[in-house]
Protein backbone atom coordinates (compact mmCIF):
# COMPACT_ATOMS: atom_id res chain seq x y z
CA UNK A 1 0.00 0.00 0.00
CA UNK A 2 1.22 3.58 -0.70
CA UNK A 3 0.39 6.31 1.23
CA UNK A 4 -0.12 9.81 0.05
CA UNK A 5 -0.07 12.78 1.69
CA UNK A 6 -2.28 15.81 0.82
CA UNK A 7 -1.39 19.32 2.35
CA UNK A 8 -1.46 23.42 1.39
CA UNK A 9 -1.76 26.25 3.31
CA UNK A 10 -4.80 27.48 4.32
CA UNK A 11 -7.83 28.11 1.46
CA UNK A 12 -5.29 26.68 -1.20
CA UNK A 13 -8.11 24.61 -2.41
CA UNK A 14 -7.01 20.75 -0.78
CA UNK A 15 -10.48 20.12 0.02
CA UNK A 16 -11.57 20.90 -3.37
CA UNK A 17 -8.71 17.96 -4.37
CA UNK A 18 -9.89 15.11 -1.24
CA UNK A 19 -13.64 15.64 -2.19
CA UNK A 20 -12.71 14.90 -5.57
CA UNK A 21 -10.95 11.85 -4.64
CA UNK A 22 -13.11 10.87 -2.63
CA UNK A 23 -15.82 11.10 -5.33
CA UNK A 24 -13.61 8.54 -7.09
CA UNK A 25 -13.34 5.73 -4.29
CA UNK A 26 -10.75 6.71 -2.66
CA UNK A 27 -10.05 6.81 0.84
CA UNK A 28 -9.11 10.35 2.62
CA UNK A 29 -8.33 10.43 6.28
CA UNK A 30 -9.26 13.72 7.52
CA UNK A 31 -6.78 14.80 10.11
CA UNK A 32 -9.20 17.87 10.70
CA UNK A 33 -11.97 16.18 11.53
CA UNK A 34 -9.68 14.07 13.66
CA UNK A 35 -8.46 16.76 14.93
CA UNK A 36 -12.44 17.89 15.92
CA UNK A 37 -12.97 14.97 17.30
CA UNK A 38 -10.30 15.62 20.21
CA UNK A 39 -11.79 18.36 21.07
CA UNK A 40 -15.35 17.02 20.91
CA UNK A 41 -15.06 13.51 22.14
CA UNK A 42 -12.08 12.63 23.39
CA UNK A 43 -12.49 13.76 27.36
CA UNK A 44 -8.53 13.81 27.70
CA UNK A 45 -8.21 16.41 25.22
CA UNK A 46 -10.82 18.46 26.54
CA UNK A 47 -9.39 18.54 29.58
CA UNK A 48 -6.13 19.69 29.06
CA UNK A 49 -7.28 22.53 26.83
CA UNK A 50 -9.77 23.11 29.82
CA UNK A 51 -6.87 23.42 32.47
CA UNK A 52 -4.71 25.19 29.94
CA UNK A 53 -6.71 27.85 27.89
CA UNK A 54 -10.37 27.94 29.58
CA UNK A 55 -12.25 27.72 26.34
CA UNK A 56 -15.12 25.04 27.97
CA UNK A 57 -18.05 25.47 28.49
CA UNK A 58 -20.65 22.89 29.40
CA UNK A 59 -17.83 20.44 28.14
CA UNK A 60 -18.33 21.92 24.69
CA UNK A 61 -14.77 23.88 23.47
CA UNK A 62 -15.29 26.93 21.92
CA UNK A 63 -13.21 26.59 18.54
CA UNK A 64 -13.50 30.34 17.57
CA UNK A 65 -12.64 31.35 20.90
CA UNK A 66 -9.44 29.06 21.45
CA UNK A 67 -8.32 29.74 17.80
CA UNK A 68 -7.99 34.07 18.30
CA UNK A 69 -5.47 32.67 21.54
CA UNK A 70 -3.31 30.43 19.41
CA UNK A 71 -3.25 32.42 16.11
CA UNK A 72 -1.59 35.11 18.50
CA UNK A 73 0.28 33.22 20.92
CA UNK A 74 2.98 30.98 19.98
CA UNK A 75 3.74 29.28 22.74
CA UNK A 76 0.00 28.90 23.37
CA UNK A 77 -0.06 26.86 19.84
CA UNK A 78 2.69 25.00 20.23
CA UNK A 79 0.56 23.84 23.87
CA UNK A 80 -2.29 23.40 22.19
CA UNK A 81 -0.50 21.34 19.15
CA UNK A 82 0.92 19.15 21.99
CA UNK A 83 -2.54 18.13 23.56
CA UNK A 84 -4.19 16.92 19.84
CA UNK A 85 -1.13 15.97 17.79
CA UNK A 86 -0.24 12.65 19.41
CA UNK A 87 -4.32 11.85 19.47
CA UNK A 88 -4.41 12.52 15.51
CA UNK A 89 -1.21 11.09 15.18
CA UNK A 90 -2.16 7.65 16.71
CA UNK A 91 -5.35 7.75 14.77
CA UNK A 92 -4.22 8.16 11.37
CA UNK A 93 -1.78 4.86 11.92
CA UNK A 94 -4.94 2.97 13.14
CA UNK A 95 -6.19 3.94 9.96
CA UNK A 96 -3.48 3.07 7.53
CA UNK A 97 -2.93 -0.18 9.73
CA UNK A 98 -6.74 -1.30 9.19
CA UNK A 99 -6.69 -0.48 5.53
CA UNK A 100 -3.32 -1.98 4.57
CA UNK A 101 -4.82 -4.14 1.84
CA UNK A 102 -5.70 -0.75 -0.40
CA UNK A 103 -3.55 -0.26 -2.86
CA UNK A 104 -3.48 3.49 -1.84
CA UNK A 105 -4.78 5.79 1.39
CA UNK A 106 -4.67 9.54 1.06
CA UNK A 107 -3.86 11.07 4.75
CA UNK A 108 -5.16 15.25 4.36
CA UNK A 109 -3.14 16.79 6.86
CA UNK A 110 -3.01 20.62 6.51
CA UNK A 111 -0.31 20.90 8.88
CA UNK A 112 1.63 18.12 7.42
CA UNK A 113 4.80 20.36 7.25
CA UNK A 114 4.49 22.21 10.30
CA UNK A 115 3.76 19.01 12.28
CA UNK A 116 6.73 17.19 10.53
CA UNK A 117 4.45 14.32 9.75
CA UNK A 118 6.63 13.53 6.48
CA UNK A 119 7.40 9.91 8.18
CA UNK A 120 3.81 9.34 7.57
CA UNK A 121 3.64 9.06 3.88
CA UNK A 122 5.40 7.86 0.88
CA UNK A 123 4.87 10.38 -1.28
CA UNK A 124 3.48 14.37 -0.42
CA UNK A 125 1.31 16.33 -2.42
CA UNK A 126 0.68 20.09 -2.25
CA UNK A 127 -2.51 22.10 -3.49
CA UNK A 128 -0.85 25.30 -4.49
CA UNK A 129 -2.54 28.95 -4.95
CA UNK A 130 -0.47 32.10 -4.94
CA UNK A 131 -0.98 34.18 -1.81
CA UNK A 132 -2.65 37.05 -3.53
CA UNK A 133 -5.58 35.08 -4.62
CA UNK A 134 -5.25 32.94 -1.48
CA UNK A 135 -5.50 35.98 0.88
CA UNK A 136 -8.60 36.91 -1.46
CA UNK A 137 -10.05 33.14 -0.60
CA UNK A 138 -9.90 32.96 2.90
CA UNK A 139 -11.28 36.45 3.07
CA UNK A 140 -14.32 35.69 1.56
CA UNK A 141 -14.89 31.94 2.78
CA UNK A 142 -14.13 33.30 6.93
CA UNK A 143 -15.53 36.79 6.40
CA UNK A 144 -12.83 38.18 7.95
CA UNK A 145 -10.38 41.27 6.94
CA UNK A 146 -6.70 41.32 5.46
CA UNK A 147 -5.40 41.75 8.31
CA UNK A 148 -6.31 38.98 9.98
CA UNK A 149 -6.27 37.08 6.94
CA UNK A 150 -2.51 37.40 6.93
CA UNK A 151 -2.29 36.49 10.56
CA UNK A 152 -3.93 33.11 10.02
CA UNK A 153 -1.08 32.67 7.02
CA UNK A 154 1.46 33.55 8.24
CA UNK A 155 1.03 31.12 11.25
CA UNK A 156 1.76 28.59 8.44
CA UNK A 157 4.73 27.79 6.06
CA UNK A 158 3.63 29.68 3.14
CA UNK A 159 2.22 28.07 -0.27
CA UNK A 160 5.48 28.93 -2.12
CA UNK A 161 7.28 27.24 0.03
CA UNK A 162 5.45 24.06 -0.02
CA UNK A 163 5.03 23.65 -3.18
CA UNK A 164 9.39 23.72 -3.00
CA UNK A 165 9.00 20.79 -0.63
CA UNK A 166 6.10 18.69 -2.22
CA UNK A 167 6.91 15.13 -4.34
CA UNK A 168 3.61 16.35 -6.72
CA UNK A 169 2.09 19.79 -7.19
CA UNK A 170 -1.84 20.06 -8.15
CA UNK A 171 -1.54 24.00 -9.16
CA UNK A 172 -4.76 25.68 -8.62
CA UNK A 173 -4.73 29.03 -10.02
CA UNK A 174 -5.90 28.09 -13.35
CA UNK A 175 -9.69 27.13 -11.80
CA UNK A 176 -11.03 24.01 -10.74
CA UNK A 177 -11.66 22.47 -14.46
CA UNK A 178 -8.06 22.66 -14.74
CA UNK A 179 -7.58 21.12 -11.55
CA UNK A 180 -9.36 18.37 -11.83
CA UNK A 181 -7.40 17.66 -15.04
CA UNK A 182 -4.49 17.55 -12.82
CA UNK A 183 -5.99 15.26 -10.69
CA UNK A 184 -7.48 12.70 -13.59
CA UNK A 185 -4.15 12.43 -14.68
CA UNK A 186 -2.43 11.49 -11.70
CA UNK A 187 -5.26 8.95 -10.88
CA UNK A 188 -4.42 7.59 -14.11
CA UNK A 189 -0.43 7.52 -13.53
CA UNK A 190 -1.18 5.63 -10.00
CA UNK A 191 -3.45 3.41 -11.28
CA UNK A 192 -1.08 2.33 -13.78
CA UNK A 193 1.89 1.53 -11.65
CA UNK A 194 -0.87 -0.62 -9.40
CA UNK A 195 -1.22 -2.51 -12.50
CA UNK A 196 2.19 -2.83 -13.23
CA UNK A 197 2.91 -3.68 -9.36
CA UNK A 198 0.35 -6.65 -9.35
Amino acid sequence: MKVYGITGSIACGKSTVTHYLIERGYLVVDADLISRNALTIDQECILKVQELFGCVKDGIVDRKALGRIVFHDKNAKKQLEAIIHPYVILKMKEEIEKNKERDCIFLDIPLLYESHLEYLCDEIIVVYLDEQRQVQRLMARDHIDESYAYTIINNQISSLKKREMADIVFDNNQGIEELYKQIDEFIERISHEEIINE
